[in-house]
C-alpha cells in the first residue's frame, strides 16, 4: 500500500472539507455534512502516525464518529488511493452551465450569502476564501436581521462585532472584498427590522419577507412597496417566497406591477434568487420586473461554501430572458456597486 502523503492528517482534513463543499454543492441532507464535519473533528484530534496506522489497518471505522463514507474518505487522502466517494460527488453536484455562461462571466461578485453569524455552516473567512477561488471580486455577507429567530439573527450588538470581524479580514483575504450587508426582514407594516441608523453602516441591504406570507394581496403589496421605497434597501429579495421542493410553499399574492413599479421608481434591485428550492422570481413575474426596467441581482442565497456556486442557475435563466449584463448589478465592481448603493441612500 501506498506510504501515503508526508502529512496524513492534513490530507484528511483537506478531503473532508472538499466532501463537506461538494455535498452542500449538492444540496445533501444536513445530516449527511454533519458527518463529515464530526469526522473532521475526530482526524483533529489524532496523532498523524495513528491516523496512517488506522487506514493502512482498515480500522479507521472502529472510531466513534468514522463510519464507512467518512471512513472511506479519510482512508484514500491518507493512502494516496482514489477516492470513488469524492469522484462521485464531484460528478454528481456539478452545477451545469448553459446559456447563461457570458453572464456568469460577466459577474463580479454574489450579494446575498449566510455565515455561521446567523444560519449559515460557515465562517465569513471560510464564504470569502471560496468566493475568491470562484473568481469573485467580492463578498456581501448578509446575515440575518434579530426578528428571524429561528435562523439566529444578529441583533445590533451582534452585527456590530460582525462589523469588527469584516474589518479585521479584509486584509487576509484581499484583494477580494468583504462588503458588510444584512438580509433584513420586512415586518408586516412594511418597516424594516433594524434601525435606520444600523442600515445606513451597511455597504448593502437585502430585504426580504419572511413571515405572514398568506397575508391578504392588498397588505403584503403595501408591505413590499414600502420596503422597496427604503432608501436603505439596495435588493428585494426573493420576492414571493415560493419553495417548490420537498412539501413546498405557494408564493406570496401581491400586486406585482405595483411592487416593481416601486423598485424601479426607487433604484431598487431584483433578486433573481439561485436556491434550487427558490428559483425566485417565477418566469412571469421575471419577465414583469423587466417590463417595468428593473435592475436585476443574481443572487446565491448560499449557506455554505458549496452553494455559492449555484449562482449559474440564475445566469441561465437571466440569459433565458435577454436581461444585458449591464442590468445586473453584481456585474458592476465593487466601487460602481457601491456608488449606486449610496446614490439612492441619499
Amino acid at each position: 500500500m501506498n506510504s501515503g502523503p508526508r502529512d496524513p492528517r492534513a490530507a484528511a482534513l483537506a478531503a473532508i472539507d472538499r466532501a463537506v463543499y461538494l455535498l452542500d454543492r449538492g444540496a445533501a441532507q444536513p445530516q449527511k455534512v454533519r458527518a463529515f464535519r464530526n469526522a473532521a473533528a475526530v482526524v483533529a484530534g489524532l496523532g498523524s502516525d495513528e491516523l496512517r496506522r488506522l487506514c493502512e489497518t482498515a480500522t479507521i471505522t472502529g472510531l466513534d464518529g468514522i463510519g464507512p463514507s467518512t471512513g472511506g474518505v479519510i482512508t484514500a487522502a491518507v493512502t494516496g488511493s482514489p477516492s470513488p466517494y469524492l469522484d462521485r460527488l464531484e460528478i454528481e453536484t456539478a452545477v451545469p452551465l448553459g446559456e447563461g455562461a457570458e453572464i456568469r462571466a460577466a459577474l463580479r461578485g454574489d450579494c446575498h450569502c449566510h455565515t455561521i453569524w446567523s444560519d449559515g455552516g460557515a465562517s465569513v473567512q471560510e464564504m470569502a476564501t471560496a468566493a475568491r477561488q470562484l473568481g469573485h471580486e467580492y463578498l456581501v455577507v448578509t446575515d440575518h436581521s434579530p426578528r428571524l429567530t429561528v435562523a439566529h439573527g444578529l441583533s445590533p450588538e451582534r452585527l456590530a462585532c460582525q462589523l469588527d470581524e469584516i474589518a479585521r479580514l479584509r486584509e487576509r483575504v484581499a484583494p477580494m472584498r468583504i462588503l458588510t450587508g444584512m438580509e433584513v426582514d420586512i415586518l408586516e407594516d412594511g418597516s424594516l427590522d433594524l434601525p435606520e441608523e444600523l442600515l445606513s453602516r451597511l455597504d448593502i441591504v437585502v430585504a426580504s419577507v419572511h413571515s405572514k406570507l398568506r397575508m391578504a394581496a392588498g397588505e403584503m403589496t403595501r408591505r413590499m412597496v414600502l420596503a422597496a421605497g427604503s432608501p436603505h434597501v439596495d435588493i428585494l429579495g426573493h420576492c414571493t417566497g415560493r419553495m417548490i421542493r420537498g412539501r413546498g410553499r405557494p408564493p406570496s399574492d401581491f400586486d406585482a406591477d405595483l411592487v416593481f413599479a416601486a423598485c424601479a421608481r426607487f433604484d431598487t434591485a431584483v433578486e433573481i434568487n439561485c436556491r434550487p428550492e427558490r428559483q425566485d422570481p417565477p418566469d412571469d413575474l421575471l419577465a414583469r420586473a423587466l417590463e417595468w426596467n428593473c435592475l436585476v441581482a443574481i443572487n446565491t442565497d448560499a449557506h455554505s461554501p458549496g452553494q455559492l456556486e449555484w449562482q449559474a442557475s440564475g445566469c441561465d435563466k437571466a440569459a433565458r430572458h435577454g436581461i444585458d449584463p449591464a442590468r445586473i448589478v453584481n456585474t458592476w465592481g465593487a466601487e460602481e456597486l457601491l456608488g449606486w448603493a449610496r446614490a439612492h441612500a441619499g
